[in-house]
């Protein structure tokens, strides 16, 4: 696929600076003790990041690589009659600004779908990123780029690894102001990291599913239901004719079908009390299937019904009785019930899965996380990215608010109050907390000047280490000898230069004072006081090393005999990359 301003775009993730991803305490919320506590410090491992997403993901990239099972994005339907920071016209200062310098002149005079898909193509790159090889991305569309929409994850994604596109009914009831026809529907189009290993989980069984299971002969085995013993594929072995207890002969089956098991089966069954005869004995026998034999859920389908997964109108409804707008024009048009991001959450994660929505809006995924664990006791974590400041604080972030900590609807001030006799109603919060952060103003460092002064040994070690194995720094506790964890942030240096073990190779970081001294003699630079500290930290590894840092005392001859493979901080950390 094809649209002006491509070639422009293509690559641009690649020269989208590194940032820090900077706390704000004051907008954060801690996690109470024993109320979803657990994470990444005391907020349960959310969070919730306030800047431009195409930033925010290179920034995250670091730390959560190759981590996160389930994302789910609602971009801009390209409509044109959004008006928020992602309108559909790709308008908003941010994007107009990104156009022009990134595509260059052709941005003022893109069409539609060519300014949508330039704004969608980096983004979807660095998304791709962030999967496990078991994870999957779910994105909400509707008939204005859903064409374009699948052109661009094939490409992107791999055609390959398209799952399905899902039918989700919006709404409820006609729109009788239709133009043409009445849009009862959008689409959640889904892509697998590698669709040959991704697995769903089943859904819940329905009550009405559990309602059809009788028990009429009061069989010991519980309740059943019936099923045809008749089939239309060919079987050899399934053309005798049968006599039913009372004494009727059934020739053959019905005409152009075949008993789908052998006579023998079949008189098996029969001694066993699984063919059902009907009340007088005289009917076409069916086979008898018991509830508890059954699996214990059913498989997910295309078709999404809102009885099931809720409305816009829902959606819309949560998010007013969590969030006081000002005006009716300040109200989001069509945010997404919970009920449907559950259902998304029920079929693509497990119960300690990190959860990625980098067009966060209202916040209804970070809702449906903390309410589906509740459901089933699971731990999942959250991480939301919003551009606009006004939203990612005002409704982003309260929403998150009164969901953990509860509220009345109504009232104004979140957590729980006696309820004012005029109709309020108390809700019990969800427990747990979420980080509220930003991006930092500066890069973290730019190829030809100097890594920030400001920045510590553990934020450059997350950047390193992604820049050396194309994943996440947790994941180095996989390795035989994992490192103990580096602090976050705080300006504590780590005891060991040594990040951890990745494939057959040690990887190490020197900078800013890890071994307590940033002079040409000390801990910044490779020479033969910090060769002997690398090899006290792994004593019995003869394998290769990858080493960064400030310089290296040693030449090219000298390195290679000592199996170490240097690089120096931080223009070699600015070019590489893994994708």
């Amino acid at each position: 696929m094809n649209w002006i301003g491509k070639e422009a775009v293509v690559k641009h993730h690649k020269e989208v600076p590194f940032r820090l991803v900077e706390p704000v305490p004051e907008l954060s919320l801690p996690s109470p003790a024993g109320r979803g506590a657990g994470g990444e410090g005391d907020y349960s491992g959310n969070l919730i990041v306030q800047g431009d997403n195409l930033h925010a993901l290179k920034a995250l990239l670091p730390r959560y690589a190759g981590q996160v099972k389930c994302i789910y994005i609602d971009p801009p339907y390209n409509t044109g009659n959004e008006g928020w920071m992602y309108n559909d016209n790709v308008n908003s200062p941010e994007i107009r600004k990104w156009l022009g310098e990134v595509v260059g002149k052709e941005g003022e005079t893109l069409d539609r779908h060519d300014r949508w898909l330039s704004m969608m193509y980096p983004r979807l790159v660095l998304l791709k990123q962030f999967l496990r090889e078991d994870g999957a991305i779910f994105v909400s569309i509707d008939d204005n780029e859903v064409a374009t929409l699948r052109l661009l994850m094939d490409e992107i994604f791999g055609a390959k690894n398209f799952v399905a596109t899902v039918l989700w009914q919006k709404v409820y009831s006609p729109k009788n102001s239709a133009r043409h026809l009445s849009e009862d529907h959008d689409y959640i189009v889904i892509y697998a990291a590698k669709a040959d290993a991704w697995k769903p989980n089943l859904l819940p069984r329905t009550e009405e599913q559990n309602a059809a299971y009788k028990n009429p002969d009061k069989d010991t085995r519980g309740v059943w239901k019936t099923s045809d013993l008749s089939a239309r594929n060919y079987y050899s072995a399934g053309t005798y004719s049968i006599t039913c207890p009372s004494g009727r002969v059934i020739e053959a089956p019905p005409k152009g079908m075949y008993w789908r098991v052998s006579k023998e089966k079949f008189e098996e069954l029969d001694r066993d009390n699984r063919i059902w005869w009907g009340k007088d004995g005289n009917a076409i026998p069916q086979i008898k299937r018991f509830l508890h034999e059954v699996k214990d859920g059913r498989v997910p389908q295309t078709m999404w019904f809102y009885q099931e997964v809720g409305h816009t109108q829902e959606g819309k409804k949560e998010l007013l009785e969590l969030v006081d707008f000002d005006t009716s024009d300040d109200v989001f048009v069509t945010p997404k019930p919970t009920r449907l991001i559950q259902r998304i959450l029920q079929i693509a994660t497990d119960k300690d899965s990190i959860v990625l929505d980098s067009f966060a809006g209202s916040g209804t995924t970070g809702h449906a996380v903390l309410k589906q664990n509740v459901e089933d006791g699971g731990n999942r974590r959250f991480i939301l990215v919003e551009m606009d400041e006004g939203i990612a604080q005002n409704v982003t972030a309260e929403r998150m608010r009164r969901v953990c900590t509860g509220y009345t609807k109504g009232a104004l001030t979140p957590g729980p109050s006696p309820a004012s006799g005029r109709g309020e109603k108390v809700v019990e919060g969800l427990g747990g907390g979420f980080q509220f952060c930003r991006l930092s103003s500066e890069p973290l460092f730019k190829a030809d000047g100097p890594i920030r002064p400001d920045v510590t040994f553990a934020q450059l070690a997350e950047f390193v280490w992604f820049m050396e194995t194309g994943t996440g720094l947790a994941q180095s506790a996989l390795s035989p000898s994992p490192p103990a964890p580096l602090p976050k942030g705080d300006g504590r240096k780590a005891a060991t230069p040594f990040l951890g073990m990745y494939k057959d190779r040690a990887v190490f970081l020197l900078y800013n004072g890890v071994l307590k001294d940033k002079s040409d003699r000390g801990g910044n630079v490779l020479n033969g006081r910090t060769l002997e500290v690398l090899e006290k930290a792994l004593p019995d590894f003869d394998g290769p090393r990858v080493v960064y840092g400030a310089r290296s005392r040693f030449d090219k001859a000298k390195l290679a005999k000592l199996g170490i493979t240097f690089h120096q901080l931080p223009y070699e950390l600015a070019v590489k990359t893994w994708f």
